[in-house]
């Protein structure tokens, strides 16, 4: 795990990166991941880990908050609406997805991305979680993945 600070936003990332085009003191938040295991691939990778019984078919579950946007068994790209918009506190992002390729998640207008590498033949998961320092009226989550990707998310705050 580390933690990486993104002009406005503290970011705690598990195996991933995160960039943003923002500027703003951060507000450190100190939640761990939900996970903090060793992946089961080769030592030498650097996706995210792989937790057993995640899956692509039920949506990744929050550990506590308040669900605002969510996908299963989705394939692709995809844009959800932040249900509310964004308020100020803890966004966290939720990731699970299976096969060979890269899966990106943008959280806008904060100007947040981090990606996640995918595998065949198992479930890589991530979570990330923001803290905000101001609301915003709207906010989206867009995934672009390849099609053969399967992913599921859920966002919460």
């Amino acid at each position: 795990m580390k933690r990486t600070v993104i002009g406005g936003i503290a970011a705690v990332v598990a195996l991933t990166g995160c960039t943003s085009s923002h500027n703003g003191a951060p507000t450190p938040h100190t939640s761990p991941p939900r996970a903090t295991g060793s992946s089961t691939s080769s030592p030498s990778s650097e996706r995210a880990e792989h937790i057993p019984g995640e899956t692509v078919t039920e949506a990744p579950v929050l550990p506590d908050g308040k669900v605002v946007a969510q996908a299963v068994n989705a394939t692709g790209n995809r844009e959800m609406d932040i249900r509310g918009g964004i308020t100020a506190g803890p966004l966290s992002i939720l990731v699970n997805c299976q096969g060979r390729g890269t899966l990106t998640v943008s959280v806008e207008p904060v100007g947040l991305s981090f990606p996640l590498e995918c595998v065949e033949g198992e479930v890589s998961s991530t979570f990330n979680q923001l803290s905000l320092k101001r609301a915003r009226d709207h906010g989206t989550v867009s995934v672009t993945a390849p099609s053969r990707v399967r992913w599921a998310l859920t966002a919460g705050r």
